[in-house]
């Protein structure tokens, strides 16, 4: 495994609420400067999440290789993270399923489109942390590069490509101007009604490179 294959769990960072949040605030009184904060909120929370889970997974692969030295003790520690990857995985495919029918921005989010540049970066870290499938892809990808003994940085295009992934509104705007009035509605319409199934397809993707992991 190599950061090419986390990288497109990044769509399953971004694809429903966090998509159309980035959409709102591209529309808001003050796009630009509350997208650029709502950016920066959401970076913080995906660097520190991937990052917290590829350490726990390293020490506790490295307190397994200090108390158990033959190989095929260590293999099995490998194994048992595979294991726990593939099962965080069922949990969100199973998530993300029952979330399909979920379409349209709640009421509340609309307040969005008068949120100040604080406001957009608060909320950018709260969506993450509370949002059960971003918190369990993060664990998936941090533990998956920790497991494959991939550096840190490895880390590092995942977190810009979801960022990227979350700029498209803002960019949508800087490039089509008054355009973006209509553009960014089917932009938001189009990640309301397919966003599951591509999260699913990603998903599948992720947990046959993990099988195979077991199977060698």
């Amino acid at each position: 495994m190599n950061f090419l294959t986390i990288l497109p769990l990044a769509v399953v960072m971004v694809a429903g609420t966090q998509l159309v949040a980035a959409v709102l605030l591209a529309s808001a009184e003050r796009p630009r400067a509350t997208s650029l904060a709502y950016l920066g909120g959401t970076s913080a929370v995906v660097l520190a999440g991937v990052t917290v889970t590829w350490l726990v997974t390293r020490v506790l692969r490295g307190l397994a290789g200090d108390a158990e030295t033959h190989v095929s003790r260590l293999q099995r520690t490998a194994s048992r993270i595979d294991w726990a990857v593939l099962a965080l995985l069922v949990v969100l495919a199973v998530i993300v399923y029952l979330r399909r029918h979920e379409t349209g921005p709640p009421r509340w989010m609309r307040r969005l489109q008068r949120a100040t540049p604080g406001d957009a970066a608060r909320f950018g870290a709260i969506l993450l942390v509370t949002s059960p499938t971003d918190d369990l892809t993060m664990a998936a990808v941090g533990a998956s590069a920790a497991r494959h003994d991939l550096a840190w940085w490895h880390l590092l295009p995942f977190v810009l490509l979801t960022l990227a992934l979350l700029a498209l509104p803002l960019l949508v705007l800087l490039l089509a101007g008054r355009r973006a009035t209509s553009a960014l509605p089917r932009l938001r319409d189009r990640a309301n009604r397919h966003a599951w199934v591509v999260s699913e397809v990603v998903i599948a993707f992720f947990a046959l490179v993990t099988v195979l992991d077991l199977l060698r």
